[in-house]
């Protein structure tokens, strides 16, 4: 772009007043190849505008999610979690993102013990005392996408689920304390696998985090297994998630056939997620959604 052009971001800016430095900066960097390394591509930098709509949909969210993890308890039939968080979203101007999507039925994933992700709520799933249940909510809020999901533990379980719950939300933590602006993609994925192998656990490598905007699933796809220095360089005004998916087992899972959605471990062992939409800053991360 010429230096007195309008900048790419649409700020209204000139390109020399706006992202001419932040250009030259990326520009500056020598690409590895062998390490797969590359530039973010200009679409998926957020404006301030941006970022602010995301925020206000992660209000949103999050409230959400307090309001499910309220209703988490033995005997409750997990579709009327899903029919209070749908109820509550509308309620503040937003849209439960997950319902419809590509045919998902409902409005919220609700995952349960074995099941790794895409649980579908149902009147006839009973949840029992010491079951882990992860649940997921996406909420959109005048365009913009937030997405986050937490563990939760029905009562009393047993030593082993409430370490993997443990671990899983650390492994999370470490992954986004790996995100620092002009590092990389591959550290995110190093930092929680190391954790989960040193505690015994497998991480899920078919499903990952992504990025978060105007779309539910944005660039970049983000590994939770990985090198460090590796992939898409880490820039400011990047949103994405990091959500590691932990098994208790093997990292191998399946899709059931029935319904084409619910994603279980295949040995059939405990399975648990964080998930938080993070934004990288100038000097680290700020959570959007929690």
């Amino acid at each position: 772009m010429n230096r007195n052009d309008a900048c790419w971001c649409g700020s209204g800016l000139k390109y020399k007043k706006c992202h001419l430095p932040f250009d030259e900066r990326i520009d500056s960097i020598k690409f590895d190849v062998f390490k797969s390394q590359c530039r973010p591509p200009h679409r998926i930098i957020k404006t301030p505008a941006d970022i602010e709509g995301i925020r206000k949909s992660g209000v949103i969210n999050d409230a959400a999610l307090d309001l499910a993890g309220s209703m988490v308890e033995a005997g409750q039939n997990t579709e009327a979690i899903d029919t209070a968080v749908r109820e509550f979203i509308e309620s503040k101007g937003g849209i439960p993102a997950c319902l419809n999507y590509e045919g998902f039925p409902k409005s919220i994933c609700i995952s349960i013990n074995e099941v790794v992700c895409h649980g579908i709520p149902s009147k006839k799933t009973i949840l029992q005392e010491g079951d882990i249940v992860n649940i997921d909510i996406t909420t959109i809020l005048d365009g913009y996408y937030a997405d986050a999901s937490r563990m939760f533990i029905v009562g009393k379980t047993t030593p082993e689920a409430e370490k993997l719950v443990r671990v899983a939300k650390e492994c999370m933590e470490l992954g986004i304390e790996a995100v620092k602006p002009w590092g990389w993609l591959g550290d995110i994925g190093a930092a929680v696998n190391a954790h989960a192998k040193a505690n015994g656990y497998s991480v899920v490598t078919e499903l990952g985090g992504h990025g978060v905007g105007k779309d539910f699933h944005e660039e970049p796809f983000v590994p939770h297994v990985g090198q460090p220095g590796t992939g898409m360089l880490l820039v400011p005004g990047m949103v994405l998630t990091v959500e590691p998916m932990i098994n208790a087992g093997r990292y191998k899972v399946t899709v059931d056939k029935k319904d084409n959605w619910t994603v279980r471990t295949k040995d059939g062992s405990l399975s648990a997620q964080w998930e938080k939409t993070i934004l990288v800053t100038e000097t680290g991360t700020e959570v959007l959604s929690s």
